[in-house]
């Protein structure tokens, strides 16, 4: 959507420590947390060319660029690596990082099948919330974390670590869930009770969750003559997969949400200047954000 980026944003209403959780409500165990990794290694039989392309066609319009040669990139919460691979293919200089296992070994796959001898692409285990870690890394010309940030937790913690690695004039690409008030909330509980309960009966969310996010675009596309044309041709929304896409959204906890104005805030205070904002209507979908570190000043005496 069209943005005017002189305007300033609302005065910021959050600090680092803010969350949208309360402490009773954050993941006290690793079991409360959303195995990301176990939905990537489905996905990954779903990834070939199309998708490559979809997911390079994406970062291209984002990043308002042609290729990404002899740029370096940090991929924070690489999941299935389809992202990782697409900047390689771009001709960055990669370095995937995941805090889960079977995440990062779908990155290590991808990176097998296509990049095998590249010493351009280095995956790793690593936290967005682990600032030693990040900063024993080096600054990157690109910084992305597509939907990952607002799922640690700690989401402006991770968010001001992100920032951190961003080299000057670099870009930071971010993606993070849209605000939607008492509805985050009510999905916030929905995304609690599907990590809660046994795998065999996550049926009882899945159901009708599905009914609720797909059920009236299939009756729509139904009466348009175009019966699952949205779900068949989801592929075209950065090469991800509908299937899975629903899966991450229903089981996507720790759980965060920002309105854009608090990510517009939040970064310009750290130096950043906004260059791309695709905003999701105020549906359930993330925003997307891509920033760049101004140059710092130099003063003579």
């Amino acid at each position: 959507m069209p943005i005017d980026l002189t305007r300033r944003a609302a005065a910021p209403t959050h600090r680092i420590d803010s969350m949208k959780q309360t402490e009773s409500e954050k993941p006290s165990t690793a079991e409360s947390r959303f195995r990301f990794g176990q939905n990537w290694r489905q996905f990954l039989d779903t990834v070939g060319e199309r998708a490559i392309n979809e997911a390079e066609a994406s970062l291209r319009a984002a990043l308002q660029v042609e290729d990404l040669h002899d740029k370096t990139f940090l991929d924070i919460g690489s999941g299935s690596g389809l992202f990782s691979l697409a900047a390689w293919r771009m001709g960055a200089s990669v370095h995937s990082i995941d805090i889960d296992d079977e995440s990062v070994e779908c990155t290590r796959e991808l990176k097998r099948r296509y990049a095998a001898d590249s010493a351009r692409w280095q995956v790793e285990f690593g936290s967005a919330l682990d600032e030693d870690f990040l900063s024993s890394l080096d600054h990157f010309e690109v910084v992305y974390s597509w939907g990952v940030l607002h799922h640690t937790g700690e989401m402006w913690h991770a968010i001001d670590n992100a920032i951190q690695r961003v080299a000057e004039k670099g870009q930071l690409f971010i993606a993070i869930y849209n605000d939607q008030g008492p509805k985050s909330d009510r999905w916030t509980k929905v995304k609690r009770w599907y990590n809660r309960l046994p795998s065999g009966l996550r049926f009882v969310v899945l159901i009708p969750a599905f009914c609720r996010i797909w059920g009236p675009t299939m009756i729509r596309d139904l009466l348009r003559l175009r019966p699952m044309h949205t779900w068949l041709t989801y592929r075209s929304n950065r090469g991800m997969n509908a299937w899975y896409d629903f899966i991450d959204w229903v089981g996507g906890y720790p759980f965060d949400v920002a309105q854009p104005e608090e990510v517009f805030d939040f970064c310009r205070e750290r130096g950043l200047h906004l260059t791309y904002l695709k905003t999701c209507g105020g549906g359930r979908a993330c925003n997307e954000f891509v920033f760049v570190r101004e140059s710092v000043k130099k003063t003579t005496s």
